[in-house]
């Protein structure tokens, strides 16, 4: 693969996993946070990453070189008004628990602004951008998300998101290349009424007609949606076992960034992301992966027709009532 993906990771975190695989307990410091897990992956398939972010205070200053030794081309804002996050994971009985989470502070004015310029002029090199979410949705106001899809959209990048709630209106708004979304987060955003396939079949007629060039909606043990060229597809594929089930959908968002950052079509985009998430959960490690394994299994991946569609398209004059309305 060829080109590169510029990742915007506002608010890194670090993850810290007390583990204990034999007789004596581990501690593990790692970088992490959406666009982390998104940029490792990215990397995994051969793909250069320039992950902008922003960093504050005691964990910011461990998070740099822990950053700097992911391999990715680090462009940081240092901040001073606030630290940045992390949280702590027991794992010693086989299952994550949680026993702290900090959030870190809300990004100042000045702070975003340089930000925004830093990534602004890095993405607009990149043929790709992801746009990866705040892991709390205060520290970044969702504005910022429209002005970047807006302005990288306008000048010839191709934008990549998995966000939520009203940092996804926002960046629909401006239009994307590509989203990638839970069915939980429709329903909880009141984007689609239920986790049939037929609602969510509509809910991405929707999301397509207010913005988004093509949609994939994740439903957990089901099969993914795909909607590509007016069509959707599920996305069916071999059932591996999981050893750790989160970081599926970051490593569906990077498998079709790095795809799409070296020339490929959407749907072998989207069928490399498949297989990167379902690889992803095989291991212990969020945004892991064996690029030869990967590519392995992309070609067990199949983009099959949807027997459901909507039986009638939204109207414009529905579709903006329902975003007045959120």
């Amino acid at each position: 693969m060829s080109g590169h993906v510029m990742v915007f990771a506002p608010t890194p975190r670090l993850t810290v996993t007390v583990d204990q695989p034999a007789d004596h307990p581990e501690l593990h410091l790692h970088p992490g946070g959406q666009g982390v897990w998104q940029a490792r992956m990215i990397m995994s398939l051969g793909v250069e990453v320039v992950l902008c972010a922003s960093l504050g205070g005691e964990i910011g200053q461990v998070l740099e070189p822990l950053l700097v030794s992911e391999g990715v081309d680090l462009k940081v804002v240092v901040r001073d008004s606030g630290g940045s996050g992390g949280y702590v994971h027991d794992r010693r009985e086989g299952t994550r628990h949680e026993i702290v989470d900090v959030p870190g502070h809300p990004l100042s004015r000045h702070e975003l602004d340089e930000l925004y310029n830093l990534a602004l002029g890095e993405g607009l090199r990149a043929p790709v951008s992801v746009l990866s979410g705040p892991n709390d949705p205060t520290l970044v106001p969702a504005d910022l998300y429209r002005r970047f899809a807006a302005d990288l959209g306008a000048n010839g990048s191709r934008v990549v998101v998995d966000l939520a709630g009203e940092h996804l209106t926002a960046v629909l708004t401006s239009g994307v290349f590509f989203l990638k979304v839970s069915h939980e987060e429709l329903i909880a955003d009141g984007r689609a009424a239920g986790d049939d396939e037929e609602q969510l079949t509509r809910a991405m007629y929707d999301l397509h007609a207010t913005g988004a060039e093509n949609v994939v909606v994740s439903r957990a043990e089901k099969p993914a949606l795909a909607l590509v060229d007016g069509e959707v597809f599920e996305v069916e594929m071999p059932r591996l076992e999981a050893a750790d089930p989160r970081g599926a959908g970051d490593s569906m968002t990077a498998g079709v960034a790095a795809v799409t950052a070296g020339g490929g079509d959407v749907h072998t985009a989207i069928r490399t992301g498949a297989a990167a998430g379902a690889l992803n959960v095989t291991r212990h490690g969020l945004g892991t992966g064996r690029l030869d394994s990967i590519t392995g299994l992309v070609e067990r991946v199949r983009l099959v027709p949807a027997g459901t569609r909507p039986q009638e398209r939204t109207t414009p004059d529905e579709l903006a009532e329902r975003a007045a309305e959120r």
